[in-house]
């Protein structure tokens, strides 16, 4: 079930009334029945496979808590291997097979190892990082392991953040499902508000953008330099919208029944370096793999030579997290090298931000640092949204020709989608940098404040596109 759909609005609204109507001690079960219908109305048989993964996870907790010396760690593995395993068959053999193929070719061999012809369940990596995040936590003994089965499953399966997260820690989330949350007007209003500023996100920017995008990275051969320069800025706005808009809706649904999930996105637009930026998008995934793998590797309290492998292993990984393809192992390693380039070249920046006296004029060297993170990060996006390596280094190849028109046929569709970049441009520049000053979303006057959330949903109905189709993060 797409968030962007008016199904979803039907069955968010059905939902929320029966929450607020049954006593909340069966509140579990009604999330646990909704979160069920909501993954099984995108391909109903993969919540056999999603219930593998809670009940092998769900009996691996109670035991490593239970278990002493060495046997906690064999428990530990055990879950760590089913659910690695899990997302190895569907997501990762058939690109291992495809290599494997290549490799053999090259001696003149045939692979005699079959395809698998499956299709990929939806949020399958958002679902299995939070289950593995709860038994690493029970073994590390931050989390008492849960006895209640039915909460552990809501913990896994809670619709709101079920397929493109964020990825949520036991410790945060668990609690909040044995809380009564009684109705309070206030935050339902806000949650709602939150939900509203994501649908905008997805369907009046998001999906405009994707439009040009689309029409450019699908026909490569057929574009011109500048188009595909404009498609890449483009696409960085389209997948921040899409994604931090999944985000918004996902969390302002929760806040509407009284749950807060963590906060994954703070205005990555405005970063002013590759690291800065890391630290403002995806950040529930972000800081998965600094606490459940950069750091178990030692982190930067090792060597030198050490402290970039780390850094490099780590951006590799979530690469090939995204997808079993190499742009995205690609697009990884890029991102990692941006990261050891700026600690390598650390003194001579530092000398030469104190030659210019960065310190002493900091807003006027604002914008370039934005602007160099904005182009640097949009270079790597071009391998996360290409089809192919090859048609990567295309686009590479003829971005840097600088020659033809953005206005092949697209000046509509490049006015809105300059129109959606400005508004959102505008009021996260106000959220950023003017945080203590009223706005329209924030102003005391209850009128004031509601008209302006009633003038997004009345651009969402006019400029919305309504057949967008799925979340770009759905397929991870």
């Amino acid at each position: 079930m797409l968030f962007n759909s008016f199904y979803f609005l039907f069955f968010f609204i059905v939902v929320t009334v029966l929450y607020y109507t049954i006593s909340y001690t069966k509140r579990w079960l009604l999330l646990l029945l909704s979160s069920c219908y909501f993954y099984m109305a995108f391909v109903p048989l993969y919540i056999f496979i999603l219930g593998f993964t809670i009940v092998v996870d769900y009996v691996a907790g109670i035991y490593i808590e239970k278990a002493q010396g060495k046997r906690r760690k064999y428990f530990l593995v055990v879950s760590l291997i089913a659910n690695i395993g899990i997302l190895c068959i569907f997501k990762y053999y058939n690109f291992i097979n495809d290599n494997f193929s290549f490799l053999l070719h090259g001696f003149g061999l045939s692979n005699p190892i079959p395809y698998l012809q499956i299709l990929l369940p939806i949020g399958l990596s958002f679902h299995t990082f939070q289950a593995m995040s709860y038994t690493i936590e029970v073994y590390r003994g931050n989390q008492k392991a849960e006895r209640h089965f039915g909460i552990y499953s809501l913990y896994v399966m809670f619709y709101p953040q079920l397929v493109a997260g964020p990825i949520e820690r036991p410790q945060n989330l668990l609690k909040q499902f044995r809380q009564e949350h009684k109705f309070d007007s206030e935050r339902v209003f806000e949650g709602l508000k939150i939900m509203v500023w994501g649908f905008f996100k997805k369907l009046v920017i998001a999906d405009r953008l994707g439009i040009y995008v689309n029409g450019a990275y699908n026909n490569v051969e057929q574009q011109n330099g500048m188009t595909l320069l404009l498609a890449t800025i483009f696409f960085s706005f389209q997948i921040y919208c899409d994604f931090s808009g999944y985000s918004d809706i996902a969390i302002g649904t929760a806040r509407v029944m009284g749950f807060d999930l963590m906060t994954n996105f703070k205005r990555p637009i405005f970063a002013k370096s590759t690291g800065n930026f890391w630290k403002r998008w995806h950040i529930s995934l972000s800081t998965w793999f600094k606490d459940y793998l950069y750091f178990p590797m030692g982190g930067s309290k090792v060597s030198v030579p050490r402290w970039y492998f780390n850094l490099m292993v780590v951006f590799l990984i979530s690469g090939l997290w995204h997808g079993a393809n190499w742009t995205y192992i690609i697009w990884g390693g890029i991102n990692g090298f941006y990261l050891v380039f700026a600690i390598v070249t650390q003194k001579y920046r530092d000398k030469f931000n104190a030659f210019i006296h960065i310190d002493k004029f900091p807003r006027f060297f604002l914008f370039p640092q934005v602007l160099i993170t904005f182009l640097l990060i949009s270079f790597s996006r071009i391998f996360f949204r290409a089809r192919t390596v090859e048609d990567a280094l295309k686009i590479i190849k003829k971005i840097l020709t600088f020659k033809g028109s953005v206005f092949n046929d697209g000046t509509g569709i490049i006015l809105y989608s300059c129109f959606g970049i400005a508004f959102l441009v505008a009021v996260e520049f106000k959220r950023e940098y003017y945080k203590g000053s009223f706005t329209l979303s924030n102003h005391p006057n209850f009128w004031v404040r509601n008209s302006y959330y009633s003038f997004l949903v009345i651009l969402i109905l006019l400029f919305g596109v309504f057949d967008g189709g799925q979340f770009i993060y759905f397929q991870f």
